[in-house]
């Protein structure tokens, strides 16, 4: 008996099926938008989506919270994608670069990081300095409580802003025990040294606040009662902390492509670092040889010695780069400079006051960082992705690279031919870089501990001048491991420095100057060094088009 075939039916229903799948799936995609303004609109919505929710005023990093966070990002960045760039000038480009690595650091503090899990540092939220940055290094929790922006005796409206920060610091650290899950050792003992360090500077509060308006002082008082038992839980659960800290090889280098922008790997950067560190070394010991009948820098001695020798050193420097015609030169930087300068330390001295106290003007080229936050205040960009910090330090090989790379820019130009031991100061300066990204380097990829980190670097830096004696050399690993490809920005940031005057002398031959060059820079506002070389040549460099195309 004949029976007709069912399969042009089946294919009919099948092929029904899968058109009804593609028409949801075209109307669940993101539609495709081509404008710079879809760019910024989604941007914004970004840094809202960004920020944790809060219950009753407290920042929620619970672990349905995170979960919940993680899960929405997908849409953001589908959303991201599907924005066409097509034709859009390099700078416009440059910014979907920028928002998909803020939208890669979040992926990344939710997959490996999970500072909220890891680090108690992270539920620090009160500083009393101000960070030379143009947001505090490494990872905090949202809402922190910048004391220095207040001037005491405080007025009500400071006392106001202050206290919406300080009372919520009891029911937040409540939230912190059960958010602190993770095991890593080095990361939960120097991070309990933070809030140890938060208790204390509270306490140094209290006496300042007598006759402050509103409830500020009892608050202070709660949430220093609150600090000090967070410190003394974390100090007790210590004993079963003793998993590794470092991330692994293959994480750092999803993290230097994908959010810092650093067109290397972590084996690359190591080679890096090690030539840096022997370079700087080989050189201090011909520029010694140099100047061996040249009697060394004295030491500042007193307060008042101090006070004359740094306000010297900030006239001669600043009137140097006015000279010279090194960069456009504002009436508030030599303000910004001299607000900086500290004062006298009898001692014990750290690394960069062994610097400092030998030629207070070599230190004032790394304060590159000052002229940079005030350009942020005095000439906002134009650009909202730019105008205030990127998220998640993407920043730093164009803030930290280029204040170190201003160093020694500023020797081979010149600055310090009349003091020749000052040349000296330079190259011990690099080498105490190089040598302590190879310690941030080693306890992400080898397994090191911050102890043996801060002795790799301590035994790189000439004169023993990063003592282990010290709390200097402890504190930087401490945040290194906390905030990886942080230790090695400031000399991959330098090299991107080098490659970038390489290009624009290229490009500009007998018309390149300091000055129209470092011009381009400032205006470009603090983005990361690799996409500063591709705005302002207008060629897209093979390692950096190779970093950005890295899955």
């Amino acid at each position: 008996m004949f029976r007709p075939s069912r399969r042009p039916v089946a294919h009919a229903l099948v092929g029904a099926a899968l058109l009804s799948l593609a028409c949801s799936a075209e109307k669940s995609a993101p539609p495709r938008l081509t404008r710079f303004e879809d760019l910024t609109a989604l941007f914004a919505e970004w840094r809202t989506f960004q920020r944790p929710v809060r219950v009753n005023d407290v920042p929620d990093y619970s672990t349905a919270a995170m979960a919940r966070q993680h899960e929405g990002l997908a849409a953001f960045r589908a959303r991201l994608a599907a924005i066409d760039t097509t034709g859009w000038p390099v700078n416009q480009q440059v910014d979907w670069h920028l928002v998909r690595a803020e939208m890669n650091g979040l992926d990344f503090d939710h997959r490996v990081l999970r500072p909220w899990a890891n680090h108690p540092s992270f539920y620090v939220t009160v500083f009393d300095e101000q960070s030379d940055q143009p947001a505090r290094e490494g990872h905090y929790a949202d809402g922190g409580v910048e004391l220095w922006q207040h001037a005491f005796p405080l007025s009500a409206a400071s006392a106001a802003v202050i206290d919406s920060g300080i009372r919520r610091i009891p029911a937040f650290l409540e939230q912190a025990r059960q958010n602190l899950t993770g095991t890593s050792q080095d990361l939960w003992n120097y991070g309990a040294r933070g809030v140890h360090d938060q208790a204390k500077l509270l306490a140094e509060l209290g006496p300042k606040l007598a006759g402050a308006p509103g409830t500020l002082a009892a608050d202070v008082l709660k949430a220093k009662e609150a600090t000090e038992k967070f410190a003394a839980w974390l100090d007790a659960q210590a004993k079963d902390k003793t998993g590794p800290s470092g991330i692994g090889v293959a994480n750092y280098d999803w993290y230097l492509a994908h959010v810092q922008l650093a067109p290397h790997t972590w084996a690359q950067e190591t080679a890096i670092m090690e030539r840096e560190l022997a370079r700087s070394q080989a050189a201090l010991a011909l520029e010694e040889l140099h100047n061996a009948r040249l009697a060394q820098p004295p030491i500042v001695s007193s307060p008042a010695e101090h006070a004359a020798r740094f306000a010297a050193g900030v006239t001669e420097y600043m009137g140097w780069l006015t000279t010279h015609q090194i960069m456009t030169i504002e009436p508030w930087m030599t303000g910004a400079l001299r607000a900086r300068v500290g004062s006298f330390n009898p001692g014990p001295r750290e690394f960069f006051t062994e610097v400092d106290y030998r030629d207070p003007e070599v230190m004032r080229t790394h304060g590159y960082h000052w002229f940079d936050l005030g350009r942020m205040v005095h000439h906002p960009h134009p650009d909202a992705i730019r105008r205030g910090a990127l998220l998640y330090n993407i920043f730093v090989t164009r803030t930290e690279g280029f204040a170190t790379g201003w160093e020694e820019v500023m020797m081979h130009a010149g600055m310090f031919d009349a003091r020749p031991r000052s040349r000296e100061l330079i190259y011990i300066l690099l080498a105490e870089r190089a040598a302590r990204a190879l310690g941030d380097l080693a306890m992400q990829g080898r397994g090191f501990t911050v102890e043996q980190a801060s002795q790799l670097a301590s035994d790189g830096t000439p004169r023993g001048w990063l003592s282990m004696k010290g709390n200097l050399v402890r504190g930087e690993q401490h945040m290194y491991l906390a905030q990886p490809g942080y230790g090695t920005s400031y000399v991959v940031g330098k090299l991107q420095l080098d490659l970038l005057l390489a290009e624009r002398k290229a490009q500009l031959g007998d018309q390149f100057t300091m000055k129209q060059v470092m011009d381009e820079v400032n205006a470009a506002g603090l983005i990361p060094a690799s996409l500063l070389r591709w705005e302002l040549t207008g060629k897209l460099p093979a390692d950096v088009k190779a970093m950005l195309d890295a899955k």
